[in-house]
């Protein structure tokens, strides 16, 4: 009997712990569904398939579950507009959001976002967001990717970032975000603390004051640095160059002065280098022994006049060397054409003379040589090169001879676009775009910004070629529902300190528009740097445009469960039973509290047209029915006072607790309107001396308000404090 009773108190304790982790289950699920019905609340073009409780089992297109709880939101490009809720926090386990591409998104970031501690993706690129940064960003210590570029943010630079220790990506681009780069100072965070980022992608914004000397250091290993279009000034720190990682540095389009480091000739993985649009003084930078050198530009800046340096010739990698208004002088340095990949040569308005010695062992790539505005007199061997030479405004060009073409400034006309495969080209209708396959469709389209190149032949149409071949490799590798892809070149750099910007058209596979979970997928792959272009074409941003004509995706039917039960089955199915039951009831009596509180709104409509529903937080509703039963029918031995507007009497919840019931006179009734102000006036009053308002009813033309009960001494006692009363409220 002992172990029998011992058997039984163990799987009652069993049932009781299952119990309490399943109701724990179901409202951390339903705070899921709180915080996106807030969204789909706030929200407009919320997805249609956002219906019904269930987010994780009804298929919510853009939604992605673990365990039934929301672990991604992916609605990249789907037309979304309205603020950002509040109700994000809610969403403990949340670990992706990409909001990315919805121009319609604005307001700021809310605070509570700092909540989201297994946050790894945080991507609201292209959207509209404005108002600080909140520094509360910075307690998302799992984040690993953080784009918030291409928005209206302003204010500081959060220097709670550095906090993030594993943050890989940092892209804050195109911006109007002011103040200086933070650093830490032992107390306060900065940026410096980032080492295992690989991203810094600050530019395009208003940042001011110096570059940090403490920003860099030989922990850090930063691949890009990306600091153009800013308002820095002073000194290039020399700490820079121990970040031995870099390959991108940009750091042109500011008012920075002074020298060039002796020391970034230690950055012998820097692939493409910025400084131009300075105020840079001294000797020209020495960059001899930076053999993965492709693209080099530090024009417009008051270097000291000097001849070609002699590290021209052995940058073997070089592709692009751009050195406009340098005060470069003396003879032009012929062996810079032998460099092997070389195809761009910018050195106008320079001081270099005499004779142009183009020669026989030129580059087969080079196709341009933009001399302009310099004082070259003679050119030999101009038979020997094909592609296009400027000389305007040199000495040469005053001497007559078959010069013109060299003489006269022409516009580049570099243009790319898709061309069609082994196909005519058919007639499409509704807005339909033919696809290189021939295929009319509705293609998801944007903008590749590609903030660096390490090509300057911009007509060479190769480079698109494989720029194509890399995008449908990883469509294709991600399984995504894509048929083909184009893309134009129509409007090209003009200048090394823009971005090239390609156009993309996505073309879906076997239908003629894509659903929603496509254009997200795809959104999403380029948004959180997935996709990795050609190394030719270097660090990018990508902006969708929005996409009207998705397909509605089918819902996917939900697999049974099958729960087998082998220990104590027969109880636990009672248990269950029992509290379904007892769940049944409770949704039964909230849905009668819905429909009173409804009708009682309806009521105060009809006595006030343009009433409010009733607003009261934290306040119940009681049934006519129920006060009875607490109150033995309000029978004369629960009367516990009486006033003008009516008698109080106690009553006792089920759960013991003593209620204070105040029922109202027929005589003295108040209208729908004043009663429903009044409810609203005592929910939101609270004090040490005075009852809460717990309920009320408003049923068969009764007017009952319910409080918390507290025995009272006499008025005399309340007084004097000789008793520690509290008092009912009475209007």
């Amino acid at each position: 009997m002992v172990c029998l009773v011992m058997v039984q108190k163990s799987q009652l304790f069993l049932l009781l712990v299952f119990i309490i982790f399943s109701a724990i289950a179901a409202e951390t699920e339903n705070q899921d569904y709180v915080a996106l019905l807030s969204l789909k609340n706030i929200w407009q073009n919320t997805p249609p398939s956002w219906v019904g409780p269930d987010p994780c089992g009804k298929g919510w297109e853009g939604i992605g579950c673990t365990n039934s709880r929301v672990t991604s939101i992916m609605l990249s490009t789907t037309g979304l507009t309205g603020p950002l809720s509040g109700d994000f926090e809610l969403l403990s386990e949340l670990q992706t959001l990409d909001l990315s591409y919805n121009k319609g998104l604005t307001g700021p970031i809310p605070r509570s976002i700092g909540n989201l501690k297994k946050l790894l993706n945080l991507i609201l690129a292209g959207c509209s967001f404005s108002g600080p940064i909140p520094d509360t960003i910075g307690s998302l210590q799992q984040l690993l990717y953080l784009s918030l570029n291409s928005n209206y943010f302003s204010g500081h630079i959060p220097p709670s970032i550095g906090n993030l220790s594993n943050l890989l990506w940092l892209d804050l681009t195109d911006n109007q975000l002011n103040g200086p780069i933070p650093i830490s100072d032992g107390i306060t965070p900065g940026l410096d603390m980032l080492l295992n980022a690989r991203h810094f992608h600050l530019g395009q914004n208003n940042l001011s004051g110096t570059i940090p000397p403490r920003l860099f250091s030989s922990e850090m290993v930063l691949i890009h640095v990306l600091l153009d279009g800013n308002q820095l000034t002073g000194s290039i720190p020399s700490t820079l160059g121990l970040v031995q990682a870099l390959e991108v540095l940009r750091i042109d389009g500011n008012a920075l002065s002074g020298l060039v480091p002796s020391n970034f000739n230690n950055l012998t993985n820097l692939n493409h280098m910025f400084l131009s649009n300075n105020k840079l003084t001294g000797p020209l930078p020495n960059l001899t022994g930076m053999i993965f050198l492709s693209y080099v530009d530090i024009s417009n800046n008051t270097f000291d006049g000097s001849d070609a340096p002699p590290w021209f010739p052995t940058l073997q990698s070089l592709t692009t060397l751009i050195m406009e208004n340098t005060q470069l002088q003396g003879q032009f340095p012929v062996a810079l054409f032998s460099l092997p990949l070389l195809q761009t040569v910018v050195l106008k308005k320079n001081q270099l003379n005499g004779s142009l010695v183009i020669g026989t062992t030129h580059s087969n790539q080079l196709k341009l040589i933009d001399l302009q505005f310099n004082f070259i007199s003679y050119l030999e061997e101009k038979e020997a090169y094909n592609g296009t030479l400027k000389l305007e405004d040199n000495p040469i060009c005053g001497v007559t001879g078959n010069l013109s073409s060299y003489c006269t400034v022409s516009l580049s006309n570099a243009s790319y676009s898709t061309q069609k495969v082994d196909c005519e080209p058919v007639p499409c209708s509704s807005n339909q775009i033919s696809s290189p396959y021939c295929r009319c469709a509705y293609p998801y389209t944007g903008t590749l910004f590609f903030e660096t190149l390490s090509f300057s032949d911009l007509g060479n149409n190769t480079y698109y070629n494989k720029l194509e071949e890399s995008l449908m490799h990883s469509f294709h590798s991600h399984q995504l529902p894509v048929d083909s892809v184009s893309l134009t070149l129509s409007n090209p750099i003009t200048a090394s300190s823009e971005y090239l910007e390609v156009k993309l058209k996505v073309f879906p596979y076997g239908q003629v528009s894509f659903n929603l979970t496509g254009i997200s997928s795809i959104g999403f792959m380029l948004s959180n740097q997935t996709f990795k272009p050609p190394a030719l074409f270097g660090p990018f941003y990508f902006i969708g445009d929005k996409y009207e004509k998705y397909t509605e995706s089918k819902k996917s039917s939900r697999s049974s469960i099958v729960i087998e039960v082998v220990v104590g089955g027969s109880i636990l199915l009672l248990v269950i039973l029992l509290a379904g039951i007892y769940v049944l009831h409770t949704k039964k009596r909230a849905e009668r509290a819905i429909e009173h509180t409804s009708h009682f709104s309806a009521q105060l409509d009809k006595s006030n047209k343009g009433g409010s529903v009733i607003k009261v937080k934290g306040v119940g509703w009681f049934s006519l029915k129920e006060l009875e039963k607490y109150t033995n029918h309000f029978s004369v031995a629960n009367e516990i006072g009486s006033g003008g507007y009516g008698k109080v009497y106690q009553g006792s919840l089920p759960t013991g607790q003593l209620i204070a019931i105040k029922r109202a006179k027929k005589e003295s009734m108040q209208g729908g309107l004043e009663f429903k102000t009044e409810i609203e006036l005592l929910s939101r009053v609270h004090h040490k001396n005075l009852v809460s308002l717990m309920g009320f009813c408003f049923e068969k033309g009764e007017q009952i308000l319910v409080y918390e009960y507290v025995s009272n001494g006499s008025l005399k006692d309340s007084l004097s404090g000789l008793h520690g009363s509290r008092i009912l409220h009475d209007p």
